[in-house]
């Protein structure tokens, strides 16, 4: 994929890229795996503001996207290469030979024609799905489980891939996207390569307005905001934060403050991610 320049006919548009699409096959999806949307605007049952900065947005139409990957040794063929406003990551459309329709996340070099598989029997090629014990050391892989037969919940994300360093016993050891090491055990399933849709990283969105389709509303700075509503707020001029480390509006600390409190799973981490990757 390709990075598009837009020419600056306006302020707004200087330094604005975009997509080329260039990969996109079928601009419409497919209606039996779609389903409504509902925003929340980041308000939970009570209409109280849980999450900031969202609301509004373009409509959306979710996309039932296979995260399990459970039809196993039934072969499918690559359809068509789709859009997803819901994820960074493309889709890919798939048609089983028994004639059902699925979606899963499209890795990098998989073209419409294709023909991709799932089980222990896969072979080891972008796309198709297999046990980590069945996949070779050193092997990139994204769409990883954590709990077998849950689905894949870790390594989604355009661009992402994680790779298969060791095994040992019932469980292996994958360094994931951030550069922690993390023990999975190898009965879960991970789909082979890496997610496509490399470019989205150097896209630039020039103007507040594209942030404003994405469903983003405006984050205001904390300095520029008075002492009751921020603990930052206050002073004649600009002024630093004035305490030991930056707090969040309610006086918590952030920006880098670890918050992990999942003791249940710390004994699965091999290694922290490199602060570099923070």
């Amino acid at each position: 994929m390709a990075v598009k320049k837009y020419k600056p006919v306006t302020p707004g548009q200087r330094g604005m890229t975009g997509y080329s699409f260039e990969e996109i096959t079928k601009s419409t999806p497919e209606r039996s795996l779609t389903v409504s949307l509902r925003k929340s605007g980041g308000r939970n049952a009570y209409g109280r503001v849980t999450v900031r900065h969202q609301g509004g947005g373009h409509r959306r139409y979710l996309r039932l996207v296979d995260f399990k990957r459970n039809k196993f040794g039934i072969p499918a063929k690559v359809s068509a290469i789709e859009y997803d406003p819901n994820r960074t990551a493309r889709l890919a459309l798939l048609v089983y030979a028994d004639g059902e329709k699925r979606y899963i996340i499209a890795p990098l070099g998989l073209k419409v024609g294709d023909s991709v598989m799932s089980g222990p029997e896969a072979e080891i090629r972008p796309g198709n799905s297999l046990p980590i014990s069945n996949i070779p050391v050193g092997t990139m892989v994204h769409n990883i489980e954590v709990q077998e037969t849950k689905g894949g919940q870790l390594v989604r994300s355009a661009g992402a891939a994680a790779q298969l360093l060791a095994k040992e016993g019932d469980f292996a050891q994958i360094r994931m996207p951030s550069g922690e090491v993390r023990l999975v055990r190898q009965k879960c399933y991970a789909t082979i390569g890496q997610v496509g849709n490399l470019d989205h990283s150097n896209i630039k969105l020039g103007k507040a307005g594209r942030a404003r389709h994405l469903g983003k509303r405006p984050a205001v700075r904390g300095t520029a905001m008075s002492p009751r509503d921020h603990p930052h707020g206050g002073g004649e001029g600009r002024q630093p934060a004035g305490m030991p480390g930056p707090k969040s509006p309610w006086g918590k600390p952030t920006r880098g403050f670890k918050t992990r409190r999942n003791k249940k799973t710390d004994q699965y981490i091999v290694r922290r991610r490199s602060k570099s990757n923070r």
